[in-house]
């Protein structure tokens, strides 16, 4: 099957290919999708999107009218994806349900771990020969008191790890997995109780419409005074310019992050030659307790290689006419 591979960084493209093993047609483009790349796919019956491809309806029609009959998303989120105007042109879409679920939560855990000791800091001070301690000191996390709101599969292996730390766990999930209270001593709550309680907030649930800004203002003025908040999920979780003033009033006293809400066309690219346009992310960088990572949670040679693989899977069964189990359209 001809398909057009939209976003290819270079750390996936061995992995893609080693996956494909000549079975479809990869044309493999580091273009990402928009209006004016989408002719691009003219000729293809499937094509490969990444998180910042832009799948919007306008871009649907065209894909249509080229003759694409299948979206492969490499991801396991598909909110970049018009999945009610896939269904209305028949267009089948199918994602990357789990990669690595490991491969977040440690990363989740590397930005608590940094933050708290103050890695980043200290790692610059060494490197100019400033091997003073003062302004280093973090805490014990063993004791503390960690909200993860979300206690899917990424969740799930988050709490297995502050359990290992010693923390007392408070989590939010619509659904009760029975095996982390038995196992882990959580205990299931609500969202207000966990910005009450909390020490430390991790955020690992979907963006959806009753999720969209789930922490605001309202929810950050409920928080500890100098808590530590984590969003390795989806950026539009958090209302960024809500934390910007958590920040400056040090209500947040830690904030780490691998996603941001308007991340599109900025992460997964070299802007180190721009004028960055963003004010918003140009203010969060102005905070030396913000640590931000730009979407690279993910970036394990175990995911990367699942992704590779079920990504190529998923054409398979298109063509085959096989249910493969990930469709989402």
């Amino acid at each position: 099957m001809k398909t057009i591979v939209f976003s290819t960084h270079k750390f996936e493209e061995p992995y893609l290919v080693k996956a494909n093993d000549g079975k479809h047609q990869l044309k493999l483009l580091e273009s990402r999708l928009t209006q004016e790349t989408a002719i691009l796919a003219t000729g293809s019956k499937a094509v490969s999107l990444f998180t910042g491809d832009d799948a919007s309806a306008h871009i649907l029609e065209k894909f249509n009218a080229f003759g694409v009959k299948y979206i492969a998303l490499r991801s396991a989120g598909f909110n970049h994806v018009n999945l009610a105007k896939a269904a209305e042109l028949d267009m089948k879409v199918a994602r990357v349900p789990a990669y690595s679920p490991y491969a977040i939560a440690e990363h989740t855990m590397a930005l608590i771990l940094a933050l708290n000791r103050k890695l980043i800091k200290a790692h610059n001070r060494v490197r100019d020969r400033n091997f003073s301690l003062n302004g280093l000191t973090g805490f014990d996390l063993n004791g503390k008191t960690v909200g993860v709101i979300g206690t899917g599969k990424i969740g799930s292996v988050l709490v297995k790890i502050l359990n290992g730390f010693g923390c007392k766990i408070l989590v939010q999930d619509v659904i009760v997995d029975e095996n982390l209270i038995n196992s882990y001593n959580v205990i299931y709550t609500n969202c207000e109780t966990i910005c009450k309680q909390s020490d430390i907030i991790s955020l690992h649930v979907p963006l959806t419409s009753s999720t969209k800004h789930l922490i605001d203002a309202k929810h950050i003025s409920l928080m500890k005074q100098g808590v530590m908040l984590i969003n390795t999920s989806r950026g539009g979780l958090v209302d960024t310019k809500a934390v910007i003033e958590g920040l400056k009033t040090k209500k947040i006293g830690y904030f780490g992050i691998d996603v941001y809400e308007e991340e599109e066309g900025l992460f997964f690219e070299d802007h180190s030659d721009d004028i960055l346009q963003d004010d918003v992310i140009a203010r969060l960088m102005t905070f030396n307790n913000v640590l931000i990572t730009s979407h690279q949670a993910f970036l394990t040679e175990t995911a990367l290689t699942n992704i590779a693989e079920t990504t190529i899977y998923n054409p398979d069964c298109f063509e085959k006419g096989k249910v493969s189990g990930n469709e989402v359209s």
